[in-house]
Protein backbone atom coordinates (compact mmCIF):
# COMPACT_ATOMS: atom_id res chain seq x y z
CA UNK A 1 0.00 0.00 0.00
CA UNK A 2 1.18 3.49 -0.81
CA UNK A 3 1.45 5.18 2.57
CA UNK A 4 1.33 8.86 3.40
CA UNK A 5 5.02 8.73 4.40
CA UNK A 6 5.99 7.09 1.12
CA UNK A 7 4.23 9.81 -0.81
CA UNK A 8 5.81 12.54 1.29
CA UNK A 9 9.25 11.09 0.57
CA UNK A 10 8.63 11.55 -3.17
CA UNK A 11 7.10 15.05 -3.06
CA UNK A 12 10.35 17.02 -3.66
CA UNK A 13 11.15 14.98 -6.76
CA UNK A 14 7.54 15.24 -8.01
CA UNK A 15 7.56 19.01 -7.50
CA UNK A 16 10.91 19.42 -9.29
CA UNK A 17 9.80 17.36 -12.25
CA UNK A 18 6.42 19.09 -12.43
CA UNK A 19 8.06 22.51 -12.35
CA UNK A 20 10.46 21.47 -15.07
CA UNK A 21 7.65 20.11 -17.24
CA UNK A 22 5.32 23.07 -16.84
CA UNK A 23 7.68 25.99 -16.32
CA UNK A 24 5.17 27.55 -13.94
CA UNK A 25 4.96 27.22 -10.16
CA UNK A 26 1.18 27.23 -10.02
CA UNK A 27 0.72 24.81 -12.90
CA UNK A 28 3.34 22.55 -11.29
CA UNK A 29 1.43 22.56 -8.00
CA UNK A 30 -1.73 21.62 -9.88
CA UNK A 31 0.11 18.84 -11.71
CA UNK A 32 1.49 17.43 -8.44
CA UNK A 33 -1.97 17.55 -6.89
CA UNK A 34 -3.56 15.82 -9.88
CA UNK A 35 -0.81 13.19 -9.84
CA UNK A 36 -1.23 12.50 -6.14
CA UNK A 37 -5.00 12.30 -6.53
CA UNK A 38 -4.59 9.75 -9.31
CA UNK A 39 -1.98 7.82 -7.30
CA UNK A 40 -4.18 7.61 -4.23
CA UNK A 41 -7.20 6.52 -6.25
CA UNK A 42 -5.16 3.84 -8.05
CA UNK A 43 -2.71 2.69 -5.39
CA UNK A 44 -3.97 -0.87 -5.80
CA UNK A 45 -2.44 -0.89 -9.30
CA UNK A 46 1.05 -0.52 -7.82
CA UNK A 47 2.55 -3.98 -8.12
CA UNK A 48 4.39 -5.44 -5.14
CA UNK A 49 8.13 -5.01 -5.57
CA UNK A 50 7.81 -2.23 -8.13
CA UNK A 51 9.44 1.15 -7.64
CA UNK A 52 6.89 3.70 -6.34
CA UNK A 53 9.07 6.58 -7.53
CA UNK A 54 8.98 5.35 -11.13
CA UNK A 55 5.24 4.67 -10.82
CA UNK A 56 4.54 8.20 -9.49
CA UNK A 57 6.69 9.86 -12.18
CA UNK A 58 4.97 7.76 -14.84
CA UNK A 59 1.59 8.89 -13.52
CA UNK A 60 2.79 12.51 -13.53
CA UNK A 61 4.06 12.27 -17.08
CA UNK A 62 0.75 10.78 -18.25
CA UNK A 63 -1.28 13.44 -16.40
CA UNK A 64 0.89 16.15 -17.97
CA UNK A 65 0.41 14.73 -21.48
CA UNK A 66 -3.35 14.48 -20.89
CA UNK A 67 -3.45 18.12 -19.78
CA UNK A 68 -1.45 19.20 -22.85
CA UNK A 69 -3.81 17.36 -25.16
CA UNK A 70 -6.84 18.90 -23.44
CA UNK A 71 -5.28 22.37 -23.74
CA UNK A 72 -4.64 21.77 -27.44
CA UNK A 73 -8.25 20.71 -27.98
CA UNK A 74 -9.48 23.82 -26.16
CA UNK A 75 -7.30 26.01 -28.35
CA UNK A 76 -8.60 24.29 -31.48
CA UNK A 77 -12.16 24.98 -30.35
CA UNK A 78 -11.27 28.52 -29.39
CA UNK A 79 -12.18 28.10 -25.73
CA UNK A 80 -8.77 29.06 -24.28
CA UNK A 81 -8.65 31.64 -21.52
CA UNK A 82 -6.69 34.05 -23.74
CA UNK A 83 -4.03 34.70 -21.14
CA UNK A 84 -0.43 34.98 -22.20
CA UNK A 85 2.18 32.93 -20.37
CA UNK A 86 3.92 34.56 -17.46
CA UNK A 87 7.28 36.08 -18.39
CA UNK A 88 10.12 35.68 -15.91
CA UNK A 89 11.83 38.70 -14.40
CA UNK A 90 15.37 39.25 -15.60
CA UNK A 91 17.94 38.54 -12.90
CA UNK A 92 20.72 40.97 -12.02
CA UNK A 93 23.41 38.39 -11.19
CA UNK A 94 25.36 36.32 -13.70
CA UNK A 95 24.10 33.10 -12.15
CA UNK A 96 20.54 34.28 -12.53
CA UNK A 97 21.16 35.13 -16.17
CA UNK A 98 22.73 31.76 -16.84
CA UNK A 99 19.78 30.00 -15.21
CA UNK A 100 17.36 32.08 -17.23
CA UNK A 101 19.19 31.19 -20.43
CA UNK A 102 19.21 27.53 -19.47
CA UNK A 103 15.48 27.62 -18.68
CA UNK A 104 14.72 29.33 -21.97
CA UNK A 105 16.85 26.83 -23.87
CA UNK A 106 15.18 23.90 -22.08
CA UNK A 107 11.75 25.10 -23.17
CA UNK A 108 12.91 25.37 -26.77
CA UNK A 109 13.49 21.61 -26.71
CA UNK A 110 10.63 19.36 -27.69
CA UNK A 111 8.60 17.88 -24.84
CA UNK A 112 10.05 14.43 -25.56
CA UNK A 113 13.65 15.64 -25.44
CA UNK A 114 13.09 17.85 -22.39
CA UNK A 115 11.43 15.04 -20.42
CA UNK A 116 14.29 12.60 -21.09
CA UNK A 117 16.96 15.19 -20.31
CA UNK A 118 15.33 16.25 -17.05
CA UNK A 119 14.71 12.72 -15.83
CA UNK A 120 18.29 11.61 -16.55
CA UNK A 121 20.23 14.78 -15.68
CA UNK A 122 18.19 16.36 -12.90
CA UNK A 123 16.44 13.38 -11.35
CA UNK A 124 19.46 11.09 -11.91
CA UNK A 125 17.31 8.23 -13.13
CA UNK A 126 18.64 5.30 -15.11
CA UNK A 127 17.85 4.96 -18.79
CA UNK A 128 15.75 1.89 -18.00
CA UNK A 129 13.66 3.82 -15.47
CA UNK A 130 13.17 6.68 -17.93
CA UNK A 131 12.14 4.23 -20.65
CA UNK A 132 9.55 2.76 -18.31
CA UNK A 133 8.23 6.17 -17.19
CA UNK A 134 7.86 7.47 -20.74
CA UNK A 135 6.79 4.09 -22.14
CA UNK A 136 9.39 4.11 -24.93
CA UNK A 137 12.18 1.69 -25.87
CA UNK A 138 15.60 2.07 -24.24
CA UNK A 139 17.20 3.03 -27.56
CA UNK A 140 14.69 5.85 -27.94
CA UNK A 141 15.69 7.21 -24.54
CA UNK A 142 19.36 7.17 -25.51
CA UNK A 143 18.83 8.83 -28.88
CA UNK A 144 16.50 11.49 -27.45
CA UNK A 145 19.01 12.21 -24.70
CA UNK A 146 21.84 12.60 -27.21
CA UNK A 147 19.79 14.89 -29.42
CA UNK A 148 18.55 16.90 -26.43
CA UNK A 149 22.09 17.44 -25.15
CA UNK A 150 23.35 18.43 -28.58
CA UNK A 151 20.54 20.89 -29.21
CA UNK A 152 20.76 22.33 -25.70
CA UNK A 153 24.50 22.88 -26.22
CA UNK A 154 23.85 24.67 -29.51
CA UNK A 155 21.13 26.83 -27.97
CA UNK A 156 23.31 27.79 -24.99
CA UNK A 157 26.18 28.63 -27.34
CA UNK A 158 23.88 31.02 -29.18
CA UNK A 159 24.00 29.06 -32.40
CA UNK A 160 20.89 29.17 -34.49
CA UNK A 161 19.21 25.91 -35.30
CA UNK A 162 20.27 25.19 -38.83
CA UNK A 163 18.82 22.57 -41.04
CA UNK A 164 21.28 20.20 -42.63
CA UNK A 165 21.19 20.67 -46.36
CA UNK A 166 21.24 17.42 -48.26
CA UNK A 167 23.03 17.20 -51.56
CA UNK A 168 21.41 15.53 -54.51
CA UNK A 169 23.59 12.62 -55.63
CA UNK A 170 23.22 11.36 -59.20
Amino acid sequence: MLSREAILDHLPRLRRYARALTGDRFAADDLVQDTLERALSRWTLLRPGSNPQVWLLTLMHNVFINHRRADARRLERGTGDGELPEIGVRADQDDGLALRDLGAALYRLSEEHRAVLLLVAVEEMSYQQVAKILDVPLGTVMSRLTRARQRLGRLLAGEEDTLVKLEVVK
